[in-house]
């Protein structure tokens, strides 16, 4: 079949309106996706160049969350710093405590009821001790033994058992043996523990009446053993602490070492060195003697040594709260510096990409009007040739 043949008036017309067409295809989808460069047939400059600064502000957006997953961890390590200050004052309070409580001497008084004794008083024959029998004497939580007779080394009088309890017990766990002017013997225990005296086995108690009498009065010491307990109970409770103050697998107060890193070939970076700050580390705090001749409270001089460490400690973590808050201060810096980056290359890659709908909505009216104007010169075009018709009628 032969091409229809068109004039020249209607072609131009035409071609005209078909133009007019795919510019308002263009523009609506520019309108409808708010992109005038939608891949690399549209500008392969602006495309590609704003895929290259879409693609670096979505490493910096993955780097920004590594950020914040960094500065969690300090935080937890900060917030770790201050509640082992916390304990530290509590120890600080203890230990303040024990120095303010005086020792009082808890003392064993016999009660004679028969003659008083005296220094030269043989044991055995007193009551039902005979020579052989042991005599063990308590203090505390130290007991000693001593035998009853005439051989080096054993007791035979009162007085020896005076001054054998005397030499044997020092440290801190003294005992200060005498007769009462009643004469009475008289056992005090200078530290304030409890002070007691047995036989051997097979010799009960009434065989103790002819030398501590069957009214035996004692008197409660006071001593400083529960806030050794406590002191140690507290420092136990800091390693633990220590412990617990990680994130994610990473604990700066226990030595690990967190890397924060601010660009994407990770060439800059902060590297947050670690800290052993358990009592056992950085904070030095020594454990609290409670063994029995050891009491490490028992001299005012021993619970002031401790104080001074745990100064010391406070310093110390005082020192690293300061270390670790400079460090949180850089990675919010570069949290921030990284974010308006970000912005600049996303404002970029909008500028080259975006379309401007104010610009395209003018376009398309001015389209719409073109389209209007081509009919309305496309029917005149025609009336040419239908003139032709009015020669046939």
């Amino acid at each position: 079949m032969a091409d229809v043949v068109l004039s020249g008036a209607i072609r131009s017309n035409l071609l005209s309106m078909q133009n007019t067409a795919r510019l308002l295809d263009e523009t609506q989808l520019r309108l409808a996706t708010g992109l005038r460069v939608r891949s690399a047939i549209d500008s392969p400059t602006s495309f590609f160049t704003a895929q290259g600064l879409n693609n670096r502000a979505s490493d910096l957006n993955n780097l920004l969350d590594a950020m914040g997953q960094g500065v969690q961890t300090l935080q937890a390590a900060d917030e770790g710093i201050k509640s082992i200050l916390k304990l530290v004052d509590s120890m600080k309070a203890v230990a303040n405590q024990a120095l303010e409580t005086k020792i009082k001497s808890a003392t064993l008084t016999g009660n004679q009821t028969g003659a008083p004794l005296t220094g030269g008083v043989a044991l055995s024959g007193l009551g039902a001790l005979v020579a052989g029998n042991t005599i063990t004497i308590t203090v505390g939580e130290v007991s000693e033994t001593v035998t009853i007779g005439g051989a080096t080394g054993n007791v035979a009088t009162v007085q020896d058992l005076i001054d054998w309890a005397n030499d044997t017990f020092d440290g801190d766990e003294p005992l200060v043996a005498s007769l009462t002017p009643e004469g009475q013997l008289q056992l005090e225990g200078k530290n304030g523990r409890d002070v007691t005296v047995t036989a051997a086995a097979g010799v009960n108690e009434v065989s103790l009446a002819g030398l501590l009498g069957t009214r035996t009065s004692a008197t409660e010491g006071v001593n400083r053993d529960k806030y050794e307990r406590d002191f140690n109970n507290l420092r136990e409770q800091i390693a633990d602490l220590a412990k617990d103050a990680h994130y994610k697998g990473v604990n700066l107060l226990k030595g690990d070492v967190l890397s924060v890193f601010f660009n994407a070939d990770q060439t800059s970076k902060l590297d947050i060195e670690g800290v052993d700050m358990t009592p056992e580390g950085l904070l030095n705090i020594g454990e609290v003697s409670t063994t029995s001749g050891n009491h490490g409270f028992q001299l005012d001089s021993g619970i002031k040594a401790f104080v001074d460490t745990l100064n010391s400690a406070t310093n110390v973590l005082r020192q690293q709260a300061s270390t670790f808050g400079a460090n949180l201060g850089v990675v919010q810096i570069r949290q921030d510096f990284t974010s308006a980056l970000i912005n600049t290359l996303e404002s970029g890659a909008s500028n080259l990409t975006v379309a401007d709908t104010n610009e395209e909505g003018a376009k398309m009216l001015a389209l719409q009007t073109r389209q209007q104007l081509g009919t309305t010169a496309l029917s005149l075009a025609n009336q040419a040739e239908q003139g032709v018709l009015r020669l046939f009628g």
